[in-house]
């Protein structure tokens, strides 16, 4: 991909995000795609013995991050030709997929980025941009690692996720779609 540019940084330093966006001024973005998350520990997160101290940096990186990139860039992606805001969001953020209690700060965490980007995809649309959520599913990577149920291929997961991408219009804007093009729900 001779026009794939990869950039990583922090996504809780605003200060960078911003100093980012100001390098590519002028450079059209044709998928800027968010894929920040943290856990925030399950041993923190168990119902009677929640640690509160993680809960503000997993909504910082999970939600705050991926709405100031999307804000930052927003310029760049009205510029091109694909015009595509992507977050890598989670089934764990469907409400309607709850079965047990369990990973609350990630969950709601998951919950509110859905919801944030639901909201800028109602706001962007007269602006022909595509914002939309997508989810990888249990996948086999360090994130997932101790966890006790059959996890995807990554390159299987990616692969699936750029179909999705490639396929998405502005008529699917604010869709919360998984890996294998099945629609997820809220």
């Amino acid at each position: 991909f001779d026009n794939l540019i990869i950039e990583q940084l922090d996504v809780t330093d605003h200060a960078r995000i911003d100093a980012l966006a100001a390098q590519y001024a002028g450079t059209p973005i044709d998928v800027l795609l968010n894929n920040a998350g943290i856990s925030g520990g399950g041993d923190n997160q168990l119902f009677g013995r929640l640690n509160y101290e993680p809960f503000d940096l997993v909504m910082q990186t999970n939600v705050v991050g991926p709405l100031k990139l999307a804000e930052a860039f927003v310029e760049h992606v009205a510029q091109s030709r694909e015009k595509k805001i992507i977050t890598v969001s989670s089934s764990q953020g469907s409400l309607n997929q709850v079965r047990v209690g369990m990973l609350y700060f990630y969950r709601a965490s998951k919950a509110a980025l859905n919801m944030v980007m639901v909201n800028l995809a109602k706001e962007l649309k007269p602006r022909d941009i595509v914002v939309a959520m997508v989810a990888p599913g249990a996948t086999d990577t360090d994130f997932m690692e101790g966890v006790k149920i059959p996890l995807g291929k990554p390159e299987d997961r990616v692969r699936g996720m750029i179909e999705v991408i490639d396929n998405l219009d502005i008529e699917k804007t604010g869709s919360f779609t998984e890996y294998s093009g099945e629609e997820l729900p809220w």
